[in-house]
């Protein structure tokens, strides 16, 4: 038997006393009070009760390397990305991957592959794909259930998946952004327990009082936290996080966060240890017998600097050096895509036009409804650059050669075009730019790179691959952030101020958050759940 002695934050009872910790063949054996005057503090292993691994851009193993040092023992993640792109084979792969590292990856079983009938996307989930999943000891509930309209209009596909979760005892997490009054109580009578979209306090309050379980988001496009921390949350959860951030810290850094938004540090704590761990029925969370000797060793329970970190007792990381080996799994290409021309970004029209255009707010994945007056020239319609009306199009990656074109204000680009294949949900391409030639460009390297970020910016093209799936790099977090920063600060240099430009872009094309969005078949009115005309009526 193995022991630790310091500080030790009980998550049951909310105490901090001098204790030693006893562990072997990876539980934990005994826990005791002893005297001494200790300088750490012994704390259960952070768990992310909610991301997308692909959004940070790395691979599961890489992602492992990255967040590991930081005291993350345990994530729970939805792989509904890489899902709508391959389906189970996706799956299989994330799996595959994570099993070579320490890190505990739990995952929930995508709910909505593809997201909508609204969009083109390369895998399909079932209903019978989910029972057989849940029944895996790897897949701990149902993924977040983003088709808000099936269940509260009892669509039958989407009920039948609750079911299979409600049969197999498995929890469901929802994705109920704006839902409020009857259709939020329809929503949730339905056994969704978990919502992870509140933006407002009134939205989150709500959603408790009806029972739900409030995930407080703090990602790298969403940040809710601080928003949220007057009444509080069950679990703190990043959703989504680039590599620029993942480098910086994870769950470590968002407990500073909510610390510094005003919410009592144990508390905190335990919305990354007890309550995900009790909410997803896993044996970790606390620091008792029989549970996984998954433990964090920091300085102070306020600066939360890590020292050593534990998984099922074995010495992970000492100092920020970590004590495993990381070997990334290839994945074969997934584009199908044509090159395209510039003329495939062109929206014709006789006479100038009113159109509507997408607006996007920094910091969030709601975008408003606006509209704008373009002129024409040769017969097309033109990018208003001095009232920041650029042009967008998501450009279909599996085959079927779609495309839809459309307008988007709040990226303030002076020049060029960039481009990306990571588009939530199905993760087509997604492209801005002021001129049709150099969207072209940004979407043929993507396409040639068989995924990545792309910026063309005078004349010039810079780029990141992302080969796996279009989503992800085998290489480390430090070198994708690295080209990450240089993609960003080029955007920057073309005159756009948002602090994650990559990030809110792949968010254009996500059909579930309201309010306009894009997909490669048309204009997408999330209110009213349909598509909508570029052009307004005359």
């Amino acid at each position: 038997m193995e022991f630790i002695r310091g500080n030790l934050l009980n998550v049951f009872t909310e105490e901090i006393y001098s204790a030693e910790v006893g562990f072997e063949n990876g539980l934990i054996s005994c826990v005791k009070p002893v005297d001494g005057n200790f300088k750490t503090l012994i704390l259960p292993g952070f768990i992310d009760s909610h991301i997308h691994i692909e959004s940070s851009m790395i691979c599961p193993s890489r992602f492992a390397e990255a967040v590991v040092p930081h005291g993350t023992t345990s994530v729970i993640a939805d792989p509904h990305e890489i899902a709508n792109v391959m389906g189970l084979n996706g799956i299989n792969y994330m799996l595959n991957d994570a099993s070579s590292v320490p890190l505990k990856m739990f995952l929930t079983v995508p709910s909505c592959v593809p997201a909508t009938k609204f969009e083109t996307a390369g895998g399909i989930i079932t209903s019978e794909d989910i029972d057989t999943l849940l029944k895996r000891p790897e897949f701990v509930g149902l993924g977040e259930v983003m088709n808000f309209p099936g269940v509260i209009g009892q669509d039958p596909e989407v009920i039948e998946k609750l079911e299979v979760a409600h049969v197999n005892n498995k929890p469901i997490d929802g994705h109920a952004p704006m839902l409020s009054g009857a259709e939020l109580c329809n929503y949730a009578a339905a056994g969704i327990s978990t919502d992870h979209e509140s933006t407002t306090p009134s939205e989150a309050l709500e959603k408790r009082r009806l029972g739900m379980k409030i995930m407080m988001r703090e990602g790298s496009s969403a940040k809710n936290l601080k928003a949220l921390a007057v009444v509080g949350g069950d679990f703190i959860v990043s959703d989504d996080k680039d590599p620029e951030d993942l480098v910086e810290g994870h769950v470590d850094n968002m407990l500073l966060k909510a610390i510094e938004y005003g919410i009592d540090p144990v508390k905190a704590i335990k919305m990354v240890t007890l309550n995900p761990a009790e909410h997803y029925q896993l044996n970790t969370g606390s620091l008792v017998p029989g549970k996984a000797a998954d433990m964090v060793i920091v300085d102070d329970i306020e600066k939360l600097n890590v020292k050593n970190v534990y998984i099922d007792g074995k010495l992970v990381s000492k100092n920020g050096s970590l004590n495993f080996k990381v070997n990334p799994l290839k994945l074969q290409g997934t584009f199908k895509s044509s090159p395209k021309k510039p003329s495939d970004f062109n929206l014709t029209s006789d006479s100038p036009k009113t159109v509507r255009v997408i607006e996007i707010i920094e910091d969030q994945l709601i975008t408003n409804k606006q509209t704008a007056d373009l002129d024409i020239q040769d017969g097309n319609l033109m990018a208003d650059l001095e009232n920041d009306v650029l042009k967008i199009a998501v450009v279909e990656r599996y085959g079927n050669n779609k495309m839809t074109n459309g307008f988007i204000k709040g990226f303030n680009l002076k020049n060029g075009a960039i481009a990306s294949s990571v588009a939530h949900d199905s993760h087509n391409i997604i492209v801005i730019g002021t001129n049709s030639k150099d969207m072209a460009k940004a979407v043929n390297t993507v396409i040639t790179n068989n995924g990545g970020l792309s910026v063309v910016s005078n004349g010039g093209i810079t780029d990141l691959k992302l080969p796996i799936a279009g989503l992800m790099s085998d290489r480390t977090a430090e070198d994708v952030a690295k080209d990450l920063t240089i993609l960003k600060q080029l955007v920057n240099d073309m005159g756009s101020t948002l602090s994650s430009p990559f990030m809110t872009l792949s968010f254009l094309a996500l059909l579930v958050i309201p309010n306009l969005k894009i997909s490669d078949m048309g204009l997408f009115d999330v209110e009213k759940f349909e598509f909508v005309n570029i052009v307004l009526d005359d």
